[in-house]
């Protein structure tokens, strides 16, 4: 997708935000839906078709357990599945604003996996972070020192392999010079930084709203690729995400990450997942341009793009180092990183960006489509009430537990 098509894309009225991928169904999607159809209501694993929206729940009733298949994509070609609901009903009730609950509408498309995210592994999301930590979460004191450590270190880092002799010489001029920051510990170091960004079942779908906390005053936006890694360590699809992050938080101490990273909505990811198959795969992920665009009632706007092609880790070693020394026996969803930082002053000179309650976030691109979130308090936003326990209980009164694995 071009710069321009999205713009034009993302500028249309809300009802015409667009949600599946540039070639529409072509790929395997497959999602989880909140279907209230039949005589119990629950969260449906389908495949999204040409002629329709088709539950998969009675051979695969979790995500995880579709993932984890031989060949995830040659499965779902292989089930016919449950006729749901066509796929523009789906769509449209799974834009933000627009819900009703009487029919189906799209959910996060994880369930038993963790989420964990990468941080860090962009240049210039790199050069923030350490701006970040320098300004002590102080948005107003950003700008000076974004040119003091541009000066020093430069905007452009992509061609520094971390971990890398070169990386090592950076590093101990940075420390000589006083500027060494943990930040540019996993930025340059051979070690990734990996965390776990929401518990299992909290994220939130396409349409829902997302929160930031009512106590943060710079926070931000991560618009990122997303994969879904099943239970023997195999890359097997990819969607899109939003870490939302609380830079004000974090700023002033690392060790503030959970406070800052994972509070209640503050994680989305959809609209689904894209699964690997002849037409799609890894190096369609490690050349994709996720697009990104801010609408706020103020009539603010903020455009961004985080390009996979300039990540300085490969998302197959990004992997590879959150299995190090980890097993996860129902797969794991891996936030990639962003290369989108974003400094464009939304009021006073210096302050920044930051968001505002009723913003609309598009996360957008070609191979994986769009999520549409709107912004809220965490405080605010519907509270997350639906846990392990409540998911395996619907699914026992749906007779999806008796005889199959999960």
């Amino acid at each position: 997708m071009t710069d321009a098509a999205f713009a034009a894309r993302a500028s249309a009225p809300q009802a015409s935000l667009q949600v599946l991928p540039d070639d529409g169904l072509q790929g395997t999607l497959v999602g989880r839906v909140w279907a209230p159809q039949g005589p119990v209501a629950g969260p449906a694993v389908v495949a999204l078709r040409a002629d329709g929206v088709f539950d998969l729940s009675a051979q695969y009733p979790t995500m995880s357990t579709l993932l984890d298949t031989a060949a995830p994509a040659q499965a779902v070609a292989a089930t016919p599945g449950q006729f749901l609901c066509g796929v523009d009903e789906l769509l449209a009730n799974s834009r933000p604003g627009a819900r009703d609950t009487t029919r189906a509408w799209l959910l996060a498309p994880c369930d038993l996996q963790v989420v964990k995210a990468a941080g860090v592994t962009f240049a210039s999301s790199l050069i923030e972070r350490v701006i970040e930590e320098q300004a002590r979460g102080d948005a107003t004191r950003a700008q000076g020192l974004r040119a003091q450590v541009t000066g020093l270190i430069g905007e452009n880092l992509a061609a520094i392999r971390p971990g890398s002799p070169e990386a090592m010489a950076l590093k101990a001029l940075l420390q000589e010079k006083g500027l060494w920051s943990q930040y540019l510990e996993v930025g340059i170091g051979p070690d990734a930084e990996v965390f776990t960004k929401a518990p299992v079942l909290a994220s939130v779908g396409c349409g829902d709203d997302i929160g930031i906390r009512a106590d943060s005053a710079w926070n931000n936006p991560e618009p990122e690729v997303v994969l879904a890694v099943n239970s023997r360590g195999q890359i097997v699809g990819a969607t899109l995400g939003n870490d939302v992050n609380l830079r004000d938080i974090e700023g002033r101490s690392a060790l503030l990450l959970g406070k800052a990273k994972d509070n209640n909505a503050s994680c989305a990811l959809g609209p689904f997942i894209r699964l690997f198959d002849a037409g799609f795969g890894l190096e369609q992920v490690r050349n994709e341009t996720v697009h990104l665009r801010v609408a706020g009632s103020d009539g603010f706007e903020l455009r961004g793009i985080n390009t996979m092609a300039s990540i300085s880790r490969d998302p197959a070693d990004v992997v590879a180092q959150t299995l190090a020394a980890h097993q996860y026996p129902d797969g794991f969803m891996l936030f990639l990183g962003t290369l989108f930082a974003p400094i464009e002053d939304r009021d006073e000179p210096g302050s920044g960006f930051t968001h505002k309650l009723g913003d609309l976030v598009s996360i957008q691109s070609a191979w994986l489509g769009g999520l549409h979130n709107r912004v809220t308090h965490s405080e605010a936003a519907a509270p997350w009430r639906y846990g392990l326990r409540a998911f395996m209980g619907n699914l026992a009164q749906r007779g999806l537990l008796q005889g199959t694995a999960l």
